[in-house]
């Protein structure tokens, strides 16, 4: 109960500080200060997170530094394996269901397989036999060369 009070007397407080304007400049200056201060380590750690300024660290200061980086470039690495492992499995479905239309249409430009089989024309379409070599039938005329052009 006694917390309570405390807080309910600070924040009346600081409410009438920000009515009265000699008290909400005075306000405004330690925000800013506090943001300036805030911004500097922000900075100073960029720096050393960049391996910059490191002169004045400690020998356990900089293994601190080393784990830190290590356990980020570990999420990055994670991260980018997930995305390289969803992008195969998204071309792996889109390559299935080509592969699935691929074979629709040769049956509706050949027949099903036991109608070809049936007329002696047992051969499977391009890149549907799994690295076999494709059965498809080649039809090779030879022309007479033309002596009539001599």
């Amino acid at each position: 109960m006694k917390a309570v009070i405390e807080r309910y007397n600070q924040l009346k407080e600081e409410h009438e500080q920000l009515f009265n304007p000699p008290s909400e400049v005075k306000f405004w200056q330690r925000e800013a200060a506090s943001l300036r201060q805030q911004l500097q380590s922000l900075q100073e750690n960029h720096r050393k997170l960049m391996g910059e300024q490191l002169y004045g660290l400690s020998v356990s200061d900089l293994q601190n530094l080393e784990n830190q980086l290590e356990m980020s470039l570990q999420g990055v690495r994670m991260k980018k394996e997930q995305l390289l492992t969803d992008e195969i499995e998204e071309l792996n479905r889109k390559g299935n269901h080509v592969q699935q239309e691929n074979l629709e249409l040769y049956k509706k430009v050949y027949g099903t397989r036991e109608d070809d089989e049936a007329n002696g024309n047992s051969f499977v379409p391009y890149g549907l036999n799994n690295g076999e070599v494709s059965r498809v039938p080649i039809h090779l005329q030879l022309s007479q060369p033309d002596h009539q052009k001599l």
